[in-house]
């Protein structure tokens, strides 16, 4: 028997569908020689301090920084998550192959290969990597199934980045509770830090502060007519001897140069070249999703994935704009299926593949930028109707 694993049970039934293992379990599903099984996110994390050394339990100054010998991982304290994980390592104990299917990605890597950590996986583990959900993806991904050892830079960058994370919050978020909060004992305040949330509340403080602290300026500008041309004086703002900063002064301007002739002194060209939009990553989707229709970047996050593992969408957790080559034969079949809630797409659907003009730059067999016309046009009226990644 060989045991799949995806992040979470959607994915894990659409795996299963493929596969065939169409028999329902607490917990995973089996059949034609598979066991497909899933996780929930995170299962596992990294130890608390105190489990390091038992004194690092009280928050003193003295004891920072913390700088365990060596990293250890724990079971999430959740009966759901425990209840999951002995599914999985039981599972582990009965097949002769682990295929991680965990999300195309850092964190992907990093949430399977610590559930195979502690649970004690012994079996050979080979990876499944794809962005997108659709049959054609999945199976074209169980071809091309690939050693787990070639993807072990990845699972150590996100080890990396989560054991940053651990020194970074507890070290910092410890010294700063210490050192500013505000109250004692129990009723102490938290001051968190953290390695993404603090610098993003700086910049909202910043921002806050300049509203605050801005100084509206009344000025003028100097502007004339001619030949339905509307030509603007060039005055260095900056500086305030010459910006118009009163009626007055801008009245002289103008009655010093009234009647006297215009004189174009110097026209010129400049040759620009305008591509396509790109694809949205998950930071701009999150920024025009805020923009449109309010929604904070957890909301967007939210419904993005959903829609992945509803198989409308590539994987989001990525910060490419470009979309894999798997992709592009499918393009002619997902225009027809949005053509009632995008009409505007009518008048591509009789262009046959072939006969779509599509030029197609290879960047590093994972990345590329399309030109053309069908993606040019499809962006430009999902840009004022929503959007789609």
């Amino acid at each position: 028997m060989i045991l799949c694993v995806a992040e979470k049970p959607t994915v894990g039934q659409y795996i299963a569908s493929v596969l065939g293992a169409t028999t329902k379990h607490d917990g995973y599903m089996e059949g034609n020689g598979y066991f497909v099984s899933w996780t929930f996110g995170h299962l596992c994390g990294l130890k608390d301090p105190h489990e390091y050394i038992d004194t690092w339990k009280q928050w003193n100054l003295s004891a920072l920084p913390m700088i365990p010998d060596r990293f250890g991982i724990k079971l999430m304290q959740d009966k759901g998550i425990q209840k999951q994980f002995n599914i999985l390592k039981s599972l582990m104990s009965q097949v002769t192959e682990v295929i991680n299917c965990g999300d195309a990605g850092q964190e992907g890597e990093l949430i399977q290969r610590w559930v195979y950590q502690q649970a004690g996986c012994k079996v050979p583990v080979r990876r499944l990597w794809v962005s997108s959900l659709t049959e054609e993806a999945i199976r074209e991904g169980f071809k091309n199934l690939k050693d787990q050892s070639e993807y072990q830079k990845l699972y150590e960058a996100g080890l990396m980045r989560a054991i940053g994370d651990w020194l970074l919050g507890m070290n910092a978020t410890r010294a700063y509770t210490i050192r500013y909060a505000r109250g004692t004992g129990k009723d102490r305040q938290v001051l968190s830090i953290g390695r993404v949330q603090t610098p993003t509340l700086a910049l909202i403080v910043r921002r806050q502060w300049e509203i605050e602290h801005f100084v509206p300026r009344t000025y003028w500008e100097l502007k004339t007519k001619y030949r339905d041309t509307l030509f603007s004086a060039q005055l260095p703002a900056e500086e305030d001897e010459y910006a118009i900063t009163s009626l007055e002064q801008g009245q002289a301007l103008v009655d010093a140069i009234q009647n006297q002739p215009l004189t174009i002194t110097s026209v010129e060209k400049k040759k620009g070249t305008e591509y396509a939009p790109r694809l949205f990553d998950l930071t701009s989707l999150q920024v025009e999703c805020n923009k449109k229709f309010s929604f904070s970047a957890d909301e967007t996050l939210k419904l993005i994935q959903s829609l992945y593992e509803k198989r409308v969408t590539t994987y989001p957790r990525v910060d490419t704009t470009f979309l894999p080559d798997d992709i592009y034969p499918k393009v002619p079949a997902t225009l027809a299926g949005i053509k009632d809630f995008y009409p505007q797409v009518t008048p591509l659907l009789p262009l046959k593949r072939m006969a779509v003009r599509v030029q197609v730059h290879c960047l590093n067999r994972r990345k590329y930028l399309i030109t053309a016309r069908l993606r040019t046009t499809m962006l430009s009226f999902l840009r004022g109707n929503g959007r789609t990644t």
